[in-house]
This record gives C-alpha cells, structure tokens and sequence, in this order.
C-alpha cells in the first residue's frame, strides 16, 4: 500500500512539473505584455512586472490595423471550417455507407495523399494561386484548406461506429441519402462533428506560413503575421508583441475552455455507446 502511495505521488510530481513547463509560456506571454520594455528583455528576465502597463493593448491596435487582422482571421477560419467540415461530411458517409467501383483504390488514393506533408506542395499551391490572380484575396487564403483528408478519415472511423441497420433501416424506410446524412447521420455524430469543426478553426486562427506567402497587404494581413508590425530594422517592441500574442492566442483559449467537454466526448465517442 505504502508502495502504491509512492507512486502515485512520483506520478502527479512529475505531471506538476510537465504541467509547468507547458503552461509557463503562456503565463509569462500574459504577464509580458503588460510590461515595459525594459522588462521584456532585462536578464534575469522579469516575472512579474513592476507597474501593469494596460496602456500596451491600446498602443497595440494603434500602432497596427490589428482589429482588421482579427476580422481577415475570423473570415478565413470560418469559411474554411464551415466547407472543410461539410465536405468531410459527406465525404466521409460515402466511403462509409455506399457501395461503388473503385472504393478501395479511392481509399488507398486518399490515404497516399494524407501522407504527403503540406509544405512538400505549398509553392505549388502557391503558383497556382498566383497564376489565378488570387494573391492578396480571402479565396486565395481559403481555397488550399477547402477539404481535408485527416478530418474525412477522421470521420469515417466515427461513422464506421454507427451500425449498417440504422442505414439500411432508413432506406427502407423510403428516405434518401440526403435525409438520411441530416436527419440521422449528423444528430448521432454531433461530438465528432464538433471535434472537426473546432479542430479545422483552430488551425486556420492559427495559420502563418500560407498567409505569410499568399498576402503582402496590411489590408489582407492574418493576425500571427500582423505580430512582425511590432519589429522594425531598429529591433522589436516585445511588450507589444506580447500583447498582441496574447490577443490572438485568447479567442482560442476562450472557445477551449468554453467547448472542452464536447472535444473530449468527440475523441472518445462516448455518445456512440449502444
């Protein structure tokens, strides 16, 4: 018993610790961006600073077009999560539900593709966005990420849950495909859904290589590639920057918190039971 005590102990000292190294930068990134600049970058550095600077957020959206950047945010993470999520959707019902020629060599197509990394074709989305004129435009920004093939099979696995008698059930029944997807399908598979939709806003909140190549306008600009107004040839203003970090890096943590029931009920399925 005493043994068991030991280790369970060992074991929550060495989460504890692991749990402070992952939560410490965004501590410091909060704290940072209410500093000065001399604190920012004094060695030891500052923790706590002297004097909360709140000023720093103003200066921050006056110094750059930031409330714009959050709204070129916002348009591309939601258009791109709204199209992604649909044609995954019914992407995934496909390959789980019907029966065609050539399914097997589709999916083995498809999953050949999920294994190429995205930067390996990233300048050949490039100059075919740039051969259509689409440089410096939201479909420019949005039109890579339109479908993709991790959340397709991602919702296939999920669907592969549901058994093949409630389809077969419904076709009797005298609905079609498409009453079945909406009136079924997707009331039973809301956690992973849900899972999806969040998943694909986060990653275009956070995008920075593909905006950072296909937009060289303030007006276009994402919100990490609008951190680089606070830098200049004569060095950077890292309270701003932190600041404006901590901006952008707060919408998420608020809809994580707010939804984090329904992202781990989605990676679990607990609602597939029975």
């Amino acid at each position: 018993m005493k043994k068991i005590r030991i280790g369970n102990l060992i074991a929550y000292l060495v989460l504890a610790i692991f749990a402070l190294i992952t939560v410490f930068p965004f501590v410091y990134m909060i704290l940072g961006g209410l500093m000065s600049y001399s604190e920012t970058t004094t060695i030891p550095p500052t923790l706590i600073p002297h004097k909360f600077n709140w000023e720093n957020y103003a200066k921050v959206f006056a110094q750059a077009p930031f409330a714009r950047y959050s709204l070129n945010t916002f348009i591309t993470a939601s258009v791109t999560t709204i199209v992604s999520l649909f044609n995954a959707l019914l992407a995934a019902f496909a390959l789980t539900s019907l029966k065609f020629k050539g399914k097997g060599l589709v999916q083995s197509l498809l999953l050949s593709l999920l294994m190429v990394p995205g930067e390996a074709i990233i300048f050949t989305n490039y100059n075919t966005i740039a051969k259509m004129g689409l440089l410096n435009t939201y479909l420019g920004l949005v039109l890579p990420f339109l479908t993709s093939i991790f959340y397709m099979y991602y919702l296939q696995s999920y669907f592969g849950s549901i058994s093949d008698t409630i389809y077969k059930a419904a076709m009797i029944n005298g609905a079609s495909d498409w009453e079945y997807i909406w009136k079924v399908l997707v009331p039973m598979s809301k956690g992973g859904l849900f899972t999806v939709g969040l998943l694909s806003f986060i990653s275009g909140w956070n995008a920075f290589l593909w905006p950072l190549l296909v937009t060289n306008e303030d007006s276009m600009r994402l919100l990490n590639n609008g951190l680089s107004s606070f830098a200049s040839d004569s060095g950077s203003e890292t309270e701003l920057q932190l600041a404006a970090a901590t901006l952008t890096v707060l919408p998420i943590l608020i809809v994580y918190f707010i939804f984090r029931k329904q992202i781990i009920r989605g990676v679990v399925r607990n609602d597939l039971k029975g």
